[in-house]
C-alpha cells in the first residue's frame, strides 16, 4: 500500500480524505487532536505544526503522498489587523509548511506526490482577506517553484477553495441567513463541502493522474472565472 502523510487531518477536508483513502492506503494522520474515524490502516501521531517534532515524522520512513491541511480564517480590515497576526498567519499556512516540506522531502518515493492548500481569494481580490490572502499567495508561489525543483521525481500542487462547510469556516456559516448571503455569491450557488475537497485532493494525489504538477486548482463553486 502507498504510505500517505497527512499533516492536519482530524476534521473537516482532511478527515474525509482520509475516510475516503483508508481501504487503500497506509495514512499517518499528525495533529494536534486525533480523528474521530479509526481504521486499521491509519494512526494518529501527535503533532503541532507550531512547534514540530521533525523526528517523529522522520521515523515514518518513506513517504509516497503528503497533504498540508492546516489553514485560518482572520477575515478583518487591514486597519484592524496587526503586524503580528500577519505574522501568525505565515507561521501556520506558509513556514510551516515549508519548515515540514524540508524535514520530510529525503522521504518521498519515487513518482511521489504533495498537495497543498490555498485560497480563492489570491487570485480574486476580496475585503478583509488581506492577511490570509498574503500567507496562501506565498504558498501558490512555493507551489509552482517548488514543482519545477523536484520534477520528475515528485509532483506538487495546490488547491484554491472558496468557503467549505467545516468547522473551520463554522463562525462564517451559523446561521441560515449567511450561509443563503454566502452561497448566492457563487455561481453555482451553494457552499462547498468536506467531501468534495477531499475527492479533488484524491485526485491529484492519484497515481492515474501523474501528469499534473506545479497547478493551483480551483474547487470554488465557479467564483474565481465565472461573473453570473
Amino acid at each position: 500500500m502507498k504510505k500517505l502523510l497527512c499533516i492536519g487531518g482530524s476534521k473537516g477536508i482532511g478527515l474525509e480524505l482520509i475516510k475516503n483513502l483508508s481501504e487503500t492506503h497506509l495514512i499517518t494522520v499528525a495533529s494536534r487532536t486525533a480523528p474521530t474515524f479509526s481504521h486499521p490502516n491509519i494512526q494518529h501521531l501527535p503533532y503541532d505544526v507550531l512547534q514540530p517534532n521533525f523526528e517523529a515524522l522522520q521515523a515514518l520512513g518513506t513517504i509516497d503522498k503528503f497533504v498540508y491541511l492546516p489553514g485560518s480564517i482572520n477575515l478583518k480590515p487591514l486597519s484592524m489587523l496587526k503586524l503580528e497576526q500577519f505574522k501568525e498567519e505565515m507561521e501556520l499556512n506558509f513556514f510551516g509548511l515549508v519548515a515540514t516540506v524540508k524535514a520530510i522531502l529525503n522521504q518521498m518515493s519515487e513518482q511521489s506526490s504533495m498537495v497543498f492548500f490555498s485560497t480563492v481569494a489570491v487570485q480574486t481580490g476580496m475585503p478583509f482577506h488581506s492577511s490570509i490572502s498574503a500567507a496562501k499567495g506565498a504558498i501558490e508561489g512555493f507551489t509552482r517553484a517548488l514543482a519545477a525543483e523536484l520534477a520528475p521525481k515528485v509532483r506538487v500542487n495546490a488547491i484554491a477553495p472558496s468557503i467549505v462547510d467545516t468547522p473551520l469556516a463554522s463562525r462564517l456559516l451559523n446561521n441560515e441567513k449567511k450561509v443563503e448571503m454566502i452561497a448566492d455569491k457563487h455561481p453555482l450557488k451553494r457552499i462547498g463541502n468536506a467531501d468534495e475537497l477531499a475527492s479533488a485532493v484524491s485526485f491529484l494525489l492519484d497515481e492515474k493522474n501523474s501528469w499534473i504538477t506545479g497547478q493551483i486548482l480551483g474547487v470554488d463553486g465557479g467564483k474565481s472565472s465565472l461573473s453570473v
